[in-house]
């Protein structure tokens, strides 16, 4: 009798267990949603411990600005980056390894371009067609001053960083300046100017996406040279900039 009020008990106990499954599904559901809730706070935990060059939040191609230019930097549209790195290569070779001139290329084209066009104008006369019809370009006033107005708001930014830097107001902006300059005066010192340039424009198409695909590496190899950079800038303080004498600053008062 014992064993048969057991095995009623155990069937009452699943079947009040079914009738609970059915009523409260949502229990299964809310502890799957807050495994995957905990597990997405987790990943997002881990890439905001995750170092990035020069403190990076967002992807390459938005620091790029998201754009055209993003867009031929990062290689998105192959086409049109080989036609500008090709045009760009056509430049050098001309003025650098044929050792052309400016002044003397633009009218090499211009007169090649009147001849074509004067030629063509004469000979339609001949064969009963229509002259060419040359286009008038015009260059629009509001584009030359956006672009004179972008220049002279890049040149003042520059002056004022160059101000700031000036005024003694940060050390290690100053430091960092002062070795880009003499960096760039030793690559002056190599190579001309267009050449330098070309270097600089081949770079600029080639680091960002070469960065984009091996970001995670260079990121950290990036990181531990900050912190070396860091642990020797802290020596050099402490044994040569924090011996250097400094007068007490007292505010004159100029009549």
């Amino acid at each position: 009798m014992a064993d048969h009020a057991g095995e009623h008990d155990s069937v009452v106990d699943s079947v009040m267990d079914k009738i609970n499954d059915t009523l409260h599904p949502h229990d299964s559901s809310s502890s799957d949603s807050d495994n995957e809730m905990e597990k997405v706070s987790s990943v997002e935990a881990v890439k905001a411990k995750i170092y990035r060059l020069f403190g990076r939040e967002r992807p390459v191609h938005k620091v790029l600005g998201s754009g055209k230019p993003a867009d031929i930097f990062l290689w998105r549209d192959k086409k049109i980056t080989a036609g500008v790195l090709g045009f760009a290569t056509a430049i050098w070779v001309l003025f650098e390894l044929l050792q052309y001139h400016l002044v003397t290329l633009v009218c090499h084209i211009l007169i090649l371009a009147l001849a074509v066009l004067f030629l063509w104008s004469n000979v339609s006369t001949f064969i009963n067609k229509s002259p060419p019809q040359i286009p008038q370009v015009i260059v629009p006033e509001d584009i030359v001053l956006g672009v004179a107005a972008e220049f002279r708001i890049e040149i003042n930014r520059g002056l004022e960083i160059l101000r700031d830097i000036a005024a003694g107001k940060d050390l290690k902006r100053f430091l960092a300046v002062i070795a880009g300059l003499w960096f760039l005066s030793i690559l002056g010192n190599c190579w001309n100017f267009l050449t330098l340039f070309y270097i600089c424009f081949v770079l600029l198409h080639a680091v960002p996406v070469l960065y984009e695909k091996y970001e995670d590496q260079v990121d950290a190899f990036a990181e531990k040279a900050e912190a070396e950079i860091k642990k020797q800038y802290a020596v050099f303080n402490v044994k040569v900039l924090s011996k250097i004498p400094k007068g007490p600053l007292k505010d004159k008062k100029f009549l």
